[in-house]
C-alpha cells in the first residue's frame, strides 16, 4: 500500500513541527526572563522604600534584632513542635469526623433521617461559629462542667475544639465531592454485584477524594496555622512562646521568627495544592 503524502512531504511536517517546538521555547524563556526581571525590580524597590522610611531604624530594632532572634530561636523551636503534634493529630481526627458525616448526608436512606438532621446541623452550627469562639468555648466550658470522663488536658481541649471546627468545612467538601460523582458510578458498581457500601469504598470515594484533593489541602493548610489560637487558652504552642519572650524583653523580634516556622510549613503545601490543581485541570482537559 503507497502512501499518499507527496514525496519529502513527511520531512516538511518534522520541520515545522521542530520549528514550533523551537518558538515555544523561545517564548517560554522569554516569558521567565520576564518575570524574573520583572520581580527583581518590584522587590527591590519595596525594599528601597522600607529601608529608607523615617522609621525603619525602630522597626528594625523592634522586629527583626538578631541577638533576640537567637536568644528566642530554642524556646519557640520546642513549642512548634507541639504545634506539629496538634496539627497531626486534628487531621487524622477531621478526616475521619468530617468522612462520617459526609457519607450520613449522602446516603439515601429514609432510616438515616434523623442523623441526616443532626449531620446538616452540625455542619450549619460549626461553619456559623467564628473558629476562636470555638476554642474559647470548648476550652473554658467543658474543664468547668466538672464531668467525670470528660478531658482536662489543654492539648485535647485544643484537639476537641479544632476537631470541631474543621469537621464541619472538611465534611461540607468531601460531601460536594460525593454528590458531584455521576450516578452512573453508582450504577455500574451495583451491575457488578456490589453493595452500596462497596460500590461507595471502591468507586465513588477515591474519584471524589481526588477532585476535592486541592480544596481539602488548602483546609489543611488554614488547620496548620489555626494550631496558634490555642494559645488562647493557655496551651505553649509557638506563638505562646514567642508572646511570653516578647512579654519578657518588650521586643517583637520573637513573633517574627514563630511567624517564619509557620510559613517554612504552609508554602510548600500551598505549593503543592497548586500543583494538584494544575494536574487536575490537565486531566479533565485531556491535556
Amino acid at each position: 500500500m503507497t502512501s499518499s503524502l507527496p514525496p519529502g512531504a513527511g520531512r516538511t511536517l518534522s520541520a515545522r513541527q521542530l520549528e514550533r517546538n523551537a518558538y515555544r521555547q523561545r517564548r517560554s524563556r522569554r516569558r521567565v526572563t520576564v518575570a524574573a526581571v520583572s520581580t527583581v525590580v518590584v522587590l527591590g524597590l519595596m525594599l528601597v522604600v522600607v529601608v529608607n522610611a523615617p522609621g525603619w531604624e525602630r522597626v528594625q530594632a523592634t522586629y527583626f534584632d538578631w541577638r533576640h532572634a537567637r536568644e528566642s530561636f530554642p524556646a519557640i523551636v520546642d513549642a512548634f513542635l507541639l504545634n506539629i503534634r496538634l496539627f497531626l493529630t486534628i487531621e487524622l481526627l477531621v478526616l475521619a469526623l468530617a468522612l462520617l458525616v459526609a457519607v450520613v448526608r449522602v446516603i439515601p436512606s429514609p432510616a438515616l433521617t434523623p442523623l441526616k438532621i443532626l449531620a446538616a446541623l452540625y455542619t450549619d452550627v460549626f461553619r456559623g461559629i467564628p473558629t476562636l469562639l470555638v476554642v474559647l468555648l470548648v476550652g473554658f466550658g467543658v474543664p468547668a462542667l466538672n464531668l467525670s470522663g470528660l478531658p482536662t488536658s489543654l492539648f485535647w481541649l485544643g484537639v476537641i475544639a479544632l476537631t470541631l471546627s474543621y469537621g464541619a468545612y472538611v465534611a461540607e467538601v468531601l460531601r460536594a465531592g460525593l454528590v458531584s460523582i455521576h450516578p452512573t458510578q453508582w450504577a455500574s458498581g451495583r451491575a457488578l454485584g456490589m453493595s452500596y457500601g462497596q460500590t461507595l469504598r471502591h468507586i465513588v470515594l477515591p474519584q471524589a477524594v481526588r477532585r476535592v484533593a486541592p480544596p481539602l489541602i488548602n483546609d489543611f493548610v488554614s488547620l496548620q496555622k489555626d494550631t496558634a489560637l490555642l494559645s488562647t487558652i493557655g496551651l505553649v504552642e509557638a506563638l505562646r512562646a514567642a508572646q511570653v519572650y516578647s512579654a519578657k524583653t518588650f521586643n517583637f523580634t520573637s513573633l517574627c521568627i514563630a511567624a517564619l516556622f509557620f510559613i517554612v510549613v504552609t508554602i510548600p503545601l500551598a505549593r503543592f495544592t497548586d500543583w494538584l490543581t494544575i494536574r487536575s485541570l490537565r486531566r479533565e482537559n485531556g491535556i
